[in-house]
C-alpha cells in the first residue's frame, strides 16, 4: 500500500531515464542537476496540503451552515408575516377609516376583533400565553415584581396577580410573566 522511501539517487536515476529521448540528448524541461527534496520534506509538505485543505474544506461548510441558517430563518419569518397579513390589512382600514363618521364602538370592537385574530394566528404559529393566578411561583415561568403578605399561610408563594403577561414559543420562555406573589417572609 505504502511504497517504502527511495534515496535520492534512486530517484535522480528514474529522472533521468525518463528525460532522455534516445538521441542522447535530454528532453526539454527535464530536470538534470536540480536538488532534490529529501523524504521528509515531502512528508511535511503533504501534511501542510492535507491541513489547507482540511481548513478551506472546515470555512466552505461554515459558510454553507451560515447560509443555510439564515435561509431557514428568513423561510420562517416569511411564513409567519405571511399569516399576519389579514391582521395587517385590518389595522391599516381601522386607520383609513373616517373619524367623522366613525363612532367609539365601532373602533373599540375593531380592535378587538383585531386582538382575536392576531392571538388565533400566533397560538397556531406556537406561541402561548401565561396570564397564571392562584398557581405555585415558579422562577422558571414568573417574575416576581410585587410581594403581599397571605391571608392564609396555604397561599405562600403562590401568584396573586399577574401585572403582565409572560409568553412561551414552543417550550421556550420569551418573557415571564410579571406577577404579584403572595410572601410570608418577603411582605412587610
Amino acid at each position: 500500500m505504502f511504497e517504502s522511501p527511495r534515496d535520492n539517487d534512486d530517484v535522480e536515476q528514474e529522472l533521468e531515464a525518463e528525460s532522455w529521448n534516445g538521441d542522447d540528448a535530454p528532453l526539454q524541461g527535464a530536470v538534470s542537476d536540480a536538488p532534490t527534496a529529501d523524504v521528509g520534506d515531502v512528508a511535511a509538505l503533504e501534511a501542510d496540503d492535507r491541513y489547507l485543505r482540511l481548513a478551506a474544506e472546515y470555512d466552505n461548510y461554515r459558510r454553507r451552515t451560515a447560509k443555510e441558517k439564515a435561509e431557514a430563518t428568513d423561510k420562517g419569518a416569511s411564513w409567519l408575516i405571511s399569516r399576519l397579513l389579514d391582521e395587517l390589512d385590518d389595522v391599516d382600514r381601522l386607520v383609513a377609516s373616517d373619524p367623522v363618521t366613525t363612532t367609539y364602538e365601532s373602533y373599540r370592537n375593531g380592535v378587538e376583533l383585531l386582538q382575536r385574530k392576531l392571538r388565533k394566528e400566533l397560538d397556531a404559529a406556537g406561541l402561548e400565553r401565561l396570564e397564571p393566578a392562584d398557581v405555585p411561583f415558579d422562577p422558571m415561568l414568573h417574575e416576581a415584581v410585587a410581594v403581599v403578605a397571605p391571608d392564609d399561610p396555604s397561599q405562600d408563594h403562590t401568584v396573586k396577580m399577574t401585572f403582565q403577561a409572560g409568553y412561551r414559543f414552543k417550550g421556550t420562555i420569551l418573557r415571564p410573566a410579571r406577577v404579584q406573589v403572595y410572601s410570608e417572609q418577603g411582605a412587610s
